[in-house]
């Protein structure tokens, strides 16, 4: 009897010992799903996670010691997608006639309606099984098991066995431990096949947008290109004159611009402007008006503006009697500019702050409209001797608007500087303004030509903002007459 006992506690021992190897190889193949879940997956990756799934059936049967299983997989539609057959077998028949179905009859059919284990201990007093008609008869116990996440239903393991009563608790708790395995890999899988598919498209979409910025920025360059243009190459060298100028968009093109040119009666045009916004928009309106002062100023002889009336377009002060009529007619520019703005194209709501001066070398006079913009100083070695404020409003606001004429004399050694607000609302890092008082605390100081007067303006600019990106465009524009050398 001992001898007897002995040797059952043996062969218990043995189908342990087999149990545990095959339950170690499960738990390693686990691994290996967990390792396959935590990529995307790609043709090949699919095709070693379907292996792994291959061995997880394998090690299933062993463990329950069942003869044969299935896997069956489904989409998210509850459509077969594929299924896995051991032993193989004749599964391949039964594999294309499964791949495209939805299970609704059998034991799979009645685990896919209640998303649970069913569990067959007898098929012949089964109704579930009955329904199976194409299932050989020598399967007496069956075993399906649901793989979920959540209410979704992945697939379904299924194990068979040719004798009843085959598959106790322990076996399909096990299972049921195994199929969360697998519904965590597959679920996984989809996550980040997803992912993949998300990041190929992001990918593809930052090429296209890489593409078009390229592109834009190559318009935008042509852009800049065609507005620098617009500014003068060369500007006109006067005896007994110096002029210095400083352009810096903010962006690639800007609403700023200066102009100097020549005009009938010797006179030399100056303008310097500021169109309202920035950008492209901006950029148009600085082309529009910058040509549009040259044509009206008579720099340039252009016919059929005749519906634009100059009739009390222009107030003269006590100041303008000694004006000239060549220097009246050009400031005539700026409200035939005005009104061809408000008239054609009042809609977009643009409009630009300006200053034209036409200045007679011979005499220093400067006749001037003052446009809305910033005051223009005049200084010389003393400091600041004047500023010139504005005569008018903005230009391209309302049609048919007043602008009064502004007479002063540009004595030798004196200088005007003018400037738009990017100089004087240039911000620091910390948010400050650049001001308009630090400006003319730099203007009180001698300059030696207008030049050197404009790099030094453009210096402390610079360091104010600590050479971070400008928030606005800078332009300025220096005019000296220089005194006249003793011989």
């Amino acid at each position: 009897m001992e001898t007897q006992a002995l040797r059952q506690e043996v062969t218990k021992l043995k189908t342990e010992k087999e149990a545990l190897k095959v339950k170690s190889k499960l738990f390693e193949n686990f691994a290996a799903m967990a390792h396959s879940c935590c990529r995307a997956p790609t043709t090949a990756e699919w095709t070693e996670l379907k292996d792994t799934l291959q061995k997880t059936l394998q090690f299933s049967i062993e463990l329950t010691r069942a003869d044969k299983g299935s896997l069956v997989l489904l989409d998210s539609k509850g459509v077969v997608s594929d299924t896995i057959n051991k032993p193989a077998g004749n599964g391949l028949k039964h594999h294309s006639r499964l791949i495209g179905r939805v299970l609704d009859k059998g034991l799979s059919g009645w685990v896919s309606g209640h998303r649970r284990v069913g569990l067959i201990n007898d098929t012949t007093n089964d109704d579930r099984w009955a329904a199976h008609s194409h299932q050989p008869q020598s399967v007496r116990s069956a075993l399906a098991v649901p793989i979920l996440k959540g209410e979704e239903l992945l697939g379904i393991l299924t194990l068979h066995h040719s004798q009843p009563q085959h598959f106790g608790p322990e076996l399909v708790e096990q299972m049921q431990a195994t199929s969360d395995q697998i519904a965590l890999t597959l679920e996984n899988a989809r996550l980040y096949g997803k992912l993949d598919e998300s990041y190929r498209s992001l990918d593809k979409s930052k090429q296209e947008i890489e593409a078009y910025s390229k592109a834009l920025d190559d318009e935008l360059e042509k852009a800049r290109q065609i507005q620098r243009d617009f500014l003068p190459d060369q500007i006109p060298q006067l005896p007994d004159w110096e002029i210095a100028t400083y352009f810096a968009p903010a962006r690639q093109v800007s609403g700023d611009f200066y102009d100097v040119f020549s005009l009938p009666g010797n006179n030399l045009g100056i303008v310097i402007a500021d169109v309202s916004d920035k950008g492209v928009g901006a950029a148009l309106y600085m082309a529009l008006i910058r040509s549009l002062i040259r044509v009206f100023s008579g720099h340039i002889s252009l016919h059929g503006f005749s519906n634009f009336s100059v009739n009390n377009g222009l107030t003269a002060s006590v100041a303008t009697q000694a004006a000239t009529a060549d220097q009246l007619n050009a400031l005539n520019a700026v409200k035939l500019t005005n009104d061809y703005i408000a008239h054609e194209h009042s809609k977009e709501g643009m409009f630009a702050t300006l200053f034209f001066g036409v200045i007679d070398p011979d005499s220093g006079a400067l006749a001037y409209i003052n446009a809305g913009h910033e005051p223009l100083v005049i200084v010389n070695s003393a400091g600041v001797k004047q500023s010139l404020k504005p005569t008018g409003p903005a230009v391209g606001i309302t049609p048919d608007m007043k602008f009064e004429i502004q007479q002063v004399r540009i004595e030798p050694g004196d200088m005007l500087i003018g400037y738009t607000d990017g100089v004087t609302e240039a911000l620091s890092p910390n948010g400050i303004l650049f001001s308009r008082k630090q400006l003319l605390s730099i203007l009180e100081q001698p300059a030696s030509s207008a030049s050197s007067q404009v790099e030094r303006i453009k210096t402390n600019v610079l360091k104010h903002i600590h050479n971070s990106l400008l928030s606005d465009d800078i332009t300025m524009l220096a005019v000296q007459r220089l005194q006249q050398q003793m011989s």
